[in-house]
């Protein structure tokens, strides 16, 4: 065994799919690691790694990561949906956000009912007391069970006196 190859880097997954020699130069090497290689199969059936390449050597360094996690989730999507790949994805995703809008709208209408349904219960159950203990007092209505808790009876209250008028 040679001294070089226990020191080389392992190819990319792209120079191993294709079965080339990685050299420190590759495109693909920094956005396809060895680590990954289903990355690059998925993207490679959808667009082929010709066209990565023109795509990638035609960007803007910094953007290169960006694009190739976007053709990466597009060649997902395109294995799963063939026809709509990712669009397909994003108007199922965008129909899911109306039907949740509309269901919080809903229940938002609920809560609203519900709190004005309290308040104008709780509004109308005070004027109610309100008018019914003034009702009492106007109608000529007294409260014989607390004036005699209160002490305030008519009657005589023999109990605890040895006399027989009372306690007068």
């Amino acid at each position: 065994m040679s001294s070089t190859s226990k020191y080389s880097t392992p190819p990319c997954a792209a120079c191993k799919f294709l079965r080339r020699k990685c050299l420190p130069s590759c495109v693909f090497a920094p956005y396809f690691p060895p680590e990954e290689p289903i990355k690059f199969t998925t993207v490679h059936k959808v667009f082929g790694a010709s066209n990565v390449s023109k795509l990638l050597n035609e960007i803007q360094p910094h953007q290169r990561e960006d694009a190739v996690n976007s053709l990466a989730y597009e060649a997902e999507a395109r294995l799963k949906d063939p026809v709509y790949g990712c669009v397909g994805a994003i108007s199922v995703l965008q129909r899911q956000v109306l039907r949740l809008q509309k269901e919080l709208d809903a229940t938002n209408a609920d809560l609203m009912r519900y709190a004005n349904y309290e308040k104008v219960n709780n509004n109308q159950e005070r004027n109610h007391n309100f008018q019914y203990g003034r009702r009492m007092v106007n109608s000529g209505y007294y409260n014989y069970s607390s004036a005699w808790n209160n002490g305030i009876s008519g009657g005589h209250n023999n109990i605890g006196t040895d006399n027989c008028d009372g306690g007068r």
